[in-house]
């Protein structure tokens, strides 16, 4: 992409020194015949920019998002403080072998 844009500049500073070429030693001769080639590129450019498809008026679909999806965006919107504690639906058991210190690691 640095390749086509480098490729680009060099082409476009060549054209002006060109431009400028005509009109400092042919005053004016050869630039009264670029003015068709320009506004060819003018119209081209301006039914490219202003296009028909641009004003017609296309029908939008609109496409109801369903229940799961509103639950999720409400679920995002609705502030969490951190002070709740949430509820599972399971608990821990305690084990019936009994806890024995000396057997946990130091680092727990």
């Amino acid at each position: 992409m640095i390749r086509h844009a480098l490729i680009f500049w060099i082409t476009m500073v060549l054209a002006v020194l060109g431009v400028i070429d005509d009109v400092m030693f042919n005053h004016f001769a050869r630039l009264v015949s670029l003015i068709v080639p320009i506004l060819v590129f003018g119209v081209i450019l301006g039914l490219y920019k202003y296009s028909a498809s641009r004003y017609t008026k296309k029908p939008k679909v609109k496409v109801k998002p369903s229940a799961r999806t509103m639950e999720k965006v409400a679920a995002a919107k609705r502030p969490q403080s951190a002070g709740k504690r949430k509820r599972y639906p399971f608990q821990v058991i305690e084990g019936s072998k009994g806890k024995n210190d000396d057997q946990q690691p130091k680092y727990h």
